[in-house]
Parts: C-alpha cells; sequence; structure tokens
C-alpha cells in the first residue's frame, strides 16, 4: 500500500537578492504570486494529501496571498534558516503521520514544475529508502575561481548534477537528518545533504532546466515566458 504524500514548503524567506521590497513568493508571475505556482503543482497531484507552509511568523502578506485547495493547508513558524523551517514542518507533520508517510520538499520560489516531473520523481522515490531528488546533469562548463575573482581552475564536469527541488524523503528519515543538523550546527544547503550525512545516497531523477529557482531580478521574466509558453502548448498527458 503507498504511504501518504504530504507537501511541506519553506516560505519565510525575504529575498534579499531580488531588491523588490517584498518576499519574493509573493511577486506576481504571469497573474498569480509566484508561490501559487509552486504549490499548486504539488497540490494537484493525486498523490499528495496536503501542504505545510513555513512561514515567517510576522508575515503580514501571507493572509492576503495564501493559496487555496480543497485539500488541507497547515501552516507553521518559519525558522531563520531553510533547514529550521522545513524541520518546523516535519515536527507538525509527526504528530499527525506515520514515520513512512514521504514528504515533498519544495522551494516556494520554484514556479515552472510540471506534472510529468514531479509524478517521475514520486513514481522513482517512493521504491527508494534512502529518498530522492529532481537533479539536471550539469551541461556547462565549470570554472573555480581565486580571491581576485580570475579563473583558478576549470572543475571536471563528469558526474555532477545540479539539485532541484521538489525532494522526496520519508518523514522519519528526514526528520532525524535535520534533527543532527541542528544538534551538530552543521550547516546545509538543501534536505538530501542532511540524509547524505547520515550515510544515505538518495536516487537523482532528471528534471528539467525549465524548473528554475526565482533568485534574482532577470529569472522572473524567464519564469513568466516559461509558463507562457506552456499555456501555448499544454502539456502532452502521461
Amino acid at each position: 500500500m503507498e504511504p501518504p504524500v504530504w507537501a511541506v514548503l519553506p516560505a519565510a524567506g525575504v529575498g534579499r537578492r531580488m531588491g523588490a521590497g517584498i518576499p519574493k513568493q509573493y511577486l506576481s508571475l504571469h497573474g498569480r504570486p509566484v508561490l501559487h505556482w509552486a504549490a499548486a503543482a504539488l497540490l494537484q497531484s493525486a498523490h499528495v494529501q496536503g501542504a505545510v507552509f513555513a512561514v515567517d511568523r510576522d508575515d503580514a502578506l501571507w493572509p492576503v496571498h495564501r493559496p487555496v485547495s480543497d485539500k488541507p493547508l497547515e501552516v507553521v513558524d518559519g525558522g531563520a534558516e531553510r533547514f529550521e523551517s522545513v524541520f518546523n514542518a516535519l515536527r507538525f507533520l509527526r504528530l499527525r503521520q506515520p514515520d513512512d508517510c514521504r514528504v515533498l520538499v519544495h522551494d516556494a520560489v520554484r514556479p515552472c514544475l510540471t506534472a510529468t516531473e514531479l509524478e517521475r520523481l514520486i513514481d522513482q522515490g517512493l521504491a527508494s529508502a534512502a529518498g530522492a531528488l529532481l537533479a539536471v546533469p550539469v551541461r556547462d562548463t565549470l570554472k573555480r575561481q581565486n580571491s581576485d575573482r580570475c579563473v583558478l581552475a576549470t572543475a571536471d564536469r563528469h558526474d555532477l548534477w545540479q539539485a532541484q527541488t521538489p525532494q522526496l524523503f520519508p518523514l522519519g528519515l528526514l526528520f532525524r537528518a535535520l534533527e543532527r543538523v541542528i544538534e551538530q550546527d552543521l550547516t546545509v544547503t538543501d534536505e538530501s545533504q542532511a540524509v547524505e550525512a547520515m550515510g544515505y545516497r538518495p536516487l537523482l531523477v532528471e528534471g528539467s532546466v525549465a524548473n528554475l529557482k526565482i533568485t534574482r531580478p532577470d529569472d522572473l521574466p524567464l519564469a513568466a515566458a516559461i509558463l507562457r509558453a506552456r499555456d501555448a502548448t499544454p502539456e502532452p498527458s502521461t
């Protein structure tokens, strides 16, 4: 029997690099807030039972831009760091779901995920005890810099992948991994890194370069162009 699947969206960031005056998850994108696109991609899946959003407790924009769904939408306090926000959401879920529940952690500012990519991740990830994540093989040549921002070396891109979200893990495993990160004051930049630190090897599931994260101002028009193109050319059913 398939375990339950819940989405987790850390949405407590302030988006300083965007310089937009409001957190980037609330910026308007193709007629809707960025957050709505990111959440809808998950909530439209038949596998996903509901979502937990980690939001800054002083966020005055959340009540205005909170997504609407016929599935349960829960809210917890966000943390100073992304992994703290995710941990708070997992702690909430552990009181209500079994440890073998799967959690789909997705960036609240990654609005271009397709149903095809999501279903591929879920189908392959449910069979992996170590979890799984969307990623794309590195295509460009990578340069390492010195202190003067001059090329120090060309990195070998063989076997390198660029990690994306969603990332799918058993609830109990990811909770223990992030608990260890907090207890040992470690630094991690995604959920997979926390699980890797416990000796697990999550599965890489190929995604798409179009599944971009809104980080800098020029990412927003690029995401809008991707969404407009999908309106003109509907995604084929699978």
